[in-house]
C-alpha cells in the first residue's frame, strides 16, 4: 500500500564494509524503513562500490525493502543481474544513457519498482514524460560519487516542482545526499517522503552497539515530520 509517510533509508555506503550482514540487520531493527545500496561504477561517477554479488549476499539479511541506486553507465545490461540479486527498487539515472524510457520499461518488466534519478544539474523537465512509468523519483542533493557531502539547497525548488508535477500519482520522492536533522525538514517540507542518510545514521554506533543508529534514525524522522506539522 502506497503512503507518503516519512521513510528513512540508511545508505550502507556509510556502514562497516566488513560487516554488512550485521549492519543491515542492525539498522532495520533500529527503525530503518528501507536499506539503500549505492552502486557506483568508476565511470558514471568517480567511485567504485557494489556489484550484484554483494547485493545477493546481503539480501537474506534484509527483511524489508532493498533500494538499489544504480549510478552506472551503461545501465540496461546490468538490470537483470541486480533484479536477480534481490533489489525491490531499481533506480537508474536519466543522465546514464539515451533511452531512459526503455530502461524503466525493462525494470518494470523484471517485476521491480522503477526509479529515476536526477543529478543536481538536471531539471525536472527531464522526467515530465516518465511519471506514469515510475514508482520513485530520486533527487540528488549532492553530486553523486561520494558520501559525506554537504546538502545543496538549490535542489529544494526542484523537489517542490516535482511534488506539484506528481500530484496524486503513487510516486515516492526520494532525496539522496547530505541528509541530517537540519536538512531533513527542508526536504520533507518541499515534498520528499524518502530520505537517504549515510553518515547521519551510522555515526556513533556499530552493528554490535546499534543504539546510536536508532537514536539517529528517530531524530531524522522526527525532524522531518515536525516540518510537516
Amino acid at each position: 500500500m502506497f503512503d507518503r509517510s516519512i521513510k528513512i533509508a540508511p545508505s550502507i555506503l556509510a556502514a562497516d564494509f566488513a560487516n554488512f550482514g550485521d549492519e543491515c540487520r542492525a539498522i532495520e531493527a533500529q527503525g530503518a524503513d528501507w536499506v539503500h545500496v549505492d552502486v557506483m561504477d568508476g565511470h558514471f561517477v568517480p567511485n567504485l562500490t557494489f556489484g550484484p554479488a554483494m547485493c545477493a549476499a546481503i539480501r537474506p539479511h534484509i527483511k524489508g525493502v532493498m533500494d538499489v541506486h544504480l549510478m552506472i553507465s551503461p545501465v540496461d545490461v546490468y538490470l537483470e543481474a541486480y533484479a536477480k540479486a534481490g533489489a525491490d527498487i531499481l533506480t537508474a539515472h536519466v543522465e546514464a544513457g539515451p533511452h531512459i524510457h526503455r530502461t524503466l520499461q525493462a525494470i518494470r518488466g523484471l517485476g521491480k519498482k522503477a526509479g529515476v534519478a536526477l543529478n543536481p544539474g538536471t531539471g525536472v523537465e527531464a522526467v515530465t514524460g516518465l511519471l506514469d512509468m515510475v514508482d520513485l523519483v530520486c533527487v540528488m542533493t549532492v553530486n553523486p560519487g561520494f558520501g559525506g557531502q554537504s546538502f545543496l539547497d538549490s535542489q529544494l525548488s526542484k523537489i517542490a516542482q516535482l511534488r506539484a508535477m506528481i500530484g496524486d500519482r503513487p510516486i515516492h520522492i526520494e532525496i539522496d545526499g547530505g541528509i541530517t536533522t537540519t536538512t531533513a525538514p527542508l526536504a520533507a517540507k518541499a515534498g520528499a517522503d524518502a530520505l537517504v542518510a549515510g553518515s547521519a545514521v551510522f555515526k556513533g554506533g556499530s552493528a554490535d552497539q546499534p543504539a546510536a543508529y536508532g537514536a539517529n534514525i528517530r531524530a531524522i524522522r522526527a525532524a522531518a515530520e515536525a516540518a510537516l506539522g
